[in-house]
């Protein structure tokens, strides 16, 4: 346990903001083993790293993250880097199982969200949890619904042709991509760098490269549209493996 000058020591955050992610909810209650007395763990540590990298690298406000948090849409995309960090802020305050957001609670804004959760759900996309307040899902996983609630709004819908378990598709791709990627790390850290330089090296790296495949994925994806488009050009099947 500790105090709340070293408690800002580990952080590099001054007390003045640690009080106010306290008023805003955003920071678990600290035991009190005496009046006028607090004491910090880990877990304050790791909430308010969370919080301050949401506010720098995904431009956050306080009461946006709060909002998030409750399962409150705020109009604008998160990013992965962002609900990782969100993950690991209701991990840190309240714990995983109380910071599970209802399925019933997104349903005002998004009045397709438990059909599409339970095919999402179905598809390996997400993971529902029965609770005793119904079904609940992830901060992460209330990401990826939102995320298909803004496709439906632009145009991806049922009477266009996209019903939502086309997204099978993209669990495919990803275990794909994703084993090979694991592979290819372990096959050249293990037994060459220690836990805590491959943690950071992954730390880095898969953000980055997140934003690297969406580049060189969006730009084979127009390259293919335009072929069909303006020259038509069939689009091939490529299969994982193939250029």
């Amino acid at each position: 346990m500790m105090k709340m000058r070293e408690l800002e020591a580990r952080t590099g955050v001054n007390r003045e903001t640690i009080r106010v992610y306290f008023r805003e909810g955003l920071l678990p209650e600290p035991s009190r083993p005496a009046r006028n007395v607090a004491d910090y763990g880990e877990e304050h540590v790791r909430a308010i790293h969370a919080v301050r990298n949401l506010q720098r690298e995904s431009r956050m406000t306080l009461p946006q993250i709060k909002a998030t948090l409750a399962g409150e849409g705020s109009g604008r995309q998160i990013g992965a880097a962002a609900l990782s960090h969100l993950e690991e802020l209701v991990a840190s305050r309240v714990g995983v199982e109380r910071g599970l957001v209802t399925v019933k609670s997104l349903q005002a804004q998004n009045p397709k969200a438990r059909s599409d959760a339970l095919v999402l759900d179905r598809l390996g996309v997400i993971e529902l949890v029965r609770t005793r307040a119904g079904l609940a899902l992830s901060v992460t996983d209330v990401g990826l619904l939102n995320i298909w609630s803004q496709m439906r709004a632009v145009g991806f819908t049922e009477e266009n042709g996209f019903p939502p378990e086309i997204l099978d598709y993209y669990v495919d791709a990803a275990n794909y991509v994703a084993a090979n990627e694991a592979r290819l790390f372990l096959d050249n850290v293990e037994g060459r760098l220690s836990e805590d330089d491959a943690a950071a090296m992954l730390e880095f790296a898969l953000p980055a490269m997140l934003n690297f495949f969406g580049i060189i994925r969006q730009r084979a994806f127009l390259r293919y549209i335009g072929d069909r488009t303006k020259q038509g050009v069939d689009i091939p099947v490529v299969k994982p493996g193939e250029s």
